[in-house]
């Protein structure tokens, strides 16, 4: 008779929803039970709050995702009151501060804006959907370059990338095209300005239905498909400990948070993808604690600032009949206020960052009626360079046993420092930024450097490596050193200094964890039924 695996998977953000895809996929026989800690904030299952027209409940659905608190202390942290606009690069709503100051709290004052989600959909329902593929030493070396295509092909069907979204704007275009005349000859081939990569579903009305964690898990979530009678969401459902007995995982001890009952679930596989901080957590709870665990945490610090388009400039390439298009394409869908998103990529050596420069009719924050630039008829342009953090073992967190947060979990205490090695990065990105900014109209909010932990894409934590020799958590295929069954998925997992949205990334480090766990279950079961 053959084995009916149940695989758990601790978290249901895209990560853990491709894992759970893939696996199902692939094994006809197993049975994946999904567990978030958090609730379910839309009738689909891990849908973006991104599509909810109604502003009322989109902030419902974003108040609910929020944990512990109400609120982010946002303007201590010198992220601007009201930056709303998804795209940007600060700690967007939805989300909640791990050192938010209160019993139970992180530790981290060198890492102030580090913030989470606790919702189905993880941080897939409250992201921007942007998914930059990584270059040059972005990607991971021991890879090889044939196999990371496919796995980069594989991760953008799932999450539905395509480059459509903001192709036909031509306020956009020709933002592209004072930028090309700025860095003209300064770039490589490929590598120059062009509109980002987005996630989600273009429809009939020009609008865009965003990608979240529901098109990942795809026929999971649809009854009609026989995939779904396999997989199991349970929300609500906090995973307490990875059990281990004699070197594997063999399941997850889980508390319902509505009951408060707690009982162990077994598991062939553990799959544990929250993120970049609660997945390492819940592995020292477990007593699971390679010496990297929580260590080399990265992020990519980020400078922004916010730009009136310069009619005259902009003029050039995109004329007023053309902005009136756009001012009536823009009002099909007002409660999503980018228009058009365009970026350099990270390159080596000249470009080692990435820029993201998101065109709207509004600037994301309160403009005084009396500023020259109020209501500006071309809109603006708020723009974010996102530069690399070297890995380094100084920078993490650590947990404590003798201290509980909010959760009844070890606490944290992260550490973090910027090096001269990003600071130079960062003067020259500064520097880039404000060379972008004047060749597209007026400064009305200055180059700033924000408070680490903004960017919401914290790498490392977790890291894959080679060789089980203390500087990484995983091996190559995402599976924890010394325990057998359990995989680590997320960004934590990447173990490179990166510049861009991670998700892309982590997706595509999913999908190869994934192929490897199902040839070895495939193979579990052909063992035990001949052995």
């Amino acid at each position: 008779m053959s084995h009916h695996a149940t695989i758990a998977v601790v978290g249901s953000g895209p990560i853990g929803s491709a894992y759970a895809r893939m696996l199902l996929e692939q094994l006809p026989d197993a049975h994946v039970v999904m567990f978030e800690a958090g609730p379910q904030l839309t009738a689909i299952p891990g849908e973006s709050v991104r599509n909810i027209a109604d502003p009322a409940e989109k902030e419902r659905a974003r108040e609910m995702s929020q944990g512990p608190q109400a609120g982010e202390l946002r303007e201590s942290l010198g992220i601007p009151a009201g930056a709303v606009v998804e795209g940007m690069f600060t700690a967007r709503q939805g989300t909640h501060l791990l050192d938010f100051g209160g019993d139970g709290s992180a530790h981290a004052p060198t890492f102030p804006a580090v913030a989470a989600a606790t919702n189905v959909g993880g941080q897939g329902a409250h992201w921007t959907c942007a998914t930059p593929a990584p270059a040059f030493s972005e990607k991971i070396p021991f890879i090889a370059d044939d196999e990371w295509h496919d796995l980069l092909e594989v991760a953008k069907d799932l999450l539905h990338v395509q480059s459509a979204a903001f192709a036909d704007s031509a306020v956009g275009a020709g933002i592209r095209s004072l930028l090309e005349e700025e860095y003209a000859g300064e770039l490589p081939d490929g590598y120059g300005p062009s509109t980002l990569p987005v996630a989600g579903d273009p429809q009939p009305d020009g609008t865009m239905r965003w990608a979240g964690a529901d098109m990942v898990l795809g026929p999971l979530i649809d009854p009609e498909s026989p995939l779904s009678a396999r997989f199991e969401l349970r929300d609500l459902t906090l995973v307490r400990r990875v059990e281990v007995q004699d070197g594997r995982a063999v399941g997850v001890t889980v508390e319902d948070l509505r009951t408060r009952e707690t009982r162990v679930v077994p598991a062939d596989l553990v799959v544990v993808a929250a993120d970049a901080f609660r997945s390492p957590q819940l592995l020292w709870a477990s007593g699971i604690r390679p010496p990297a665990l929580g260590r080399y945490l990265t992020e990519h610090p980020v400078v922004i600032s916010t730009v009136a388009l310069d009619p005259d400039k902009i003029g050039r390439f995109a004329s007023e009949a053309d902005l009136d298009a756009e001012i009536a394409r823009r009002s099909v869908n007002p409660a999503d206020p980018v228009a058009a998103v365009n970026r350099i990529p990270f390159s080596e050596p000249d470009h080692p960052f990435s820029l993201q420069v998101m065109y709207a009719e509004n600037p994301p924050f309160p403009l005084d009626p009396s500023h020259p630039a109020a209501g500006n008829r071309w809109g603006y342009v708020n723009m974010g360079y996102g530069m690399r953090k070297r890995p380094r073992f100084q920078d993490g967190v650590t947990f404590s046993d003798e201290e509980l947060d909010y959760r009844g979990f070890p606490n944290m205490t992260i550490e973090y420092e910027l090096t001269d090695a990003e600071n130079a990065e960062i003067a020259a990105a500064t520097e880039r930024l404000r060379r972008a900014g004047n060749a597209l109209g007026t400064f009305i909010a200055e180059p700033r450097l924000l408070p680490n932990g903004s960017s919401l894409h914290y790498m490392g934590t977790m890291r894959m490596g080679e060789a089980d020799d203390g500087t990484s958590v995983a091996d190559p295929w995402s599976r924890v050193w010394g325990v057998d069954g359990l995989i680590v998925g997320g960004n934590g997992v990447i173990p490179t200094a990166n510049a861009m949205n991670p998700t892309l990334m982590s997706v595509a480090v999913a999908v190869r964890g994934a192929r490897k766990a199902a040839e070895q279950l495939a193979a579990s079961d052909h063992t035990r039924q001949t052995g």
